[in-house]
């Protein structure tokens, strides 16, 4: 596999549902990302400007390929109205072979 074929979970946390609905249908219909799941009633703590902060946020896990990952940090940059956005990559080491091949597919730029 090419490096630039190497499938990757993102992370990325969204305020709410609508911006986290909007990130992730305009990252599917670029092509950035194969799949986003959106997943409500996250509690998160952590600390911003030497005070510890505790919100209710939405997950984003998004599913990409490593050649995405410049235009997808960009869109995301673009996108949130967090100062400093969540996005945390992982690779994705094991996978079924047919899903690996989809979203390798449908993580491509639209033409």
């Amino acid at each position: 596999m090419h490096p630039d074929d190497t499938p990757l979970l993102l992370l990325s946390t969204c305020p709410d549902t609508e911006t986290a609905e909007r990130l992730a249908r305009h990252l599917v219909e670029q092509g950035l990302a194969a799949c986003v799941n959106v997943l409500p009633g996250i509690q998160s703590f952590y600390r911003w400007e030497n005070t510890l902060h505790t919100d209710r946020e939405v997950l984003l896990l998004i599913k990409t390929r490593q050649a995405q990952y410049p235009q997808l940090e960009a869109a995301v940059l673009a996108l949130h109205p967090y100062q400093v956005p969540e996005l945390i990559g992982l690779p994705i080491v094991a996978g079924s072979a047919a899903y690996l091949d989809w979203l390798s597919a449908a993580s491509r730029p639209l033409t």
